[in-house]
């Protein structure tokens, strides 16, 4: 491989993300600052009608200050529709959002480049991944928009 491009484009692991170059875009020209964002309290039933109607597959999980506390997928969802603790009925007391939600996301910060964003994609198994400033969440950032940054260098 002649380049971390290259080696990433190859789907290899790499050991050290590269060094900063000019030109390089960062999470904070990529990122969707528009976000559906998830509250702990609500229902898997709300989430899922969030999911739906926004054809999202996840988002972060915030506090009242936009604070991550974690992210939630369409594949914690199913996996609680397949374990049987949801069945849907709207008459018992239903899960929440806390209670399905990857409390361990990894995050990145808007000066994340996209070289060390991919790596942390092919590391983590992740689809999108949080942007976080000053603890608070401000963007995401999804494979597609890496590919989309690199296919642009």
């Amino acid at each position: 491989m002649e380049t971390m491009k290259d080696a990433i484009r190859a789907g290899m692991e790499v050991d050290a993300p590269p060094p900063k170059k000019k030109g390089v875009p960062t999470a904070a020209d990529v990122m969707t600052t528009d976000l559906v964002l998830f509250r702990p309290d609500q229902t898997i039933r709300e989430a899922i009608d969030l999911l739906l109607r926004h054809r999202i597959s996840g988002g972060p999980v915030v506090d009242d200050q936009r604070r991550l506390l974690g992210t939630l997928s369409e594949g914690d969802c199913m996996r609680a529709l397949a374990s049987g603790s949801y069945d849907g009925d709207p008459t018992e007391e239903e899960r929440r959002v806390r209670d399905l939600m990857n409390c361990h996301a990894p995050t990145i910060t808007p000066d994340t480049d996209i070289f060390a964003i991919a790596q942390t994609f092919v590391q983590n198994e992740v689809r999108r991944l949080p942007v976080v400033d000053g603890g608070r969440v401000v963007g995401q950032v999804s494979r597609r928009d890496v590919l989309r940054a690199i296919c642009r260098i």
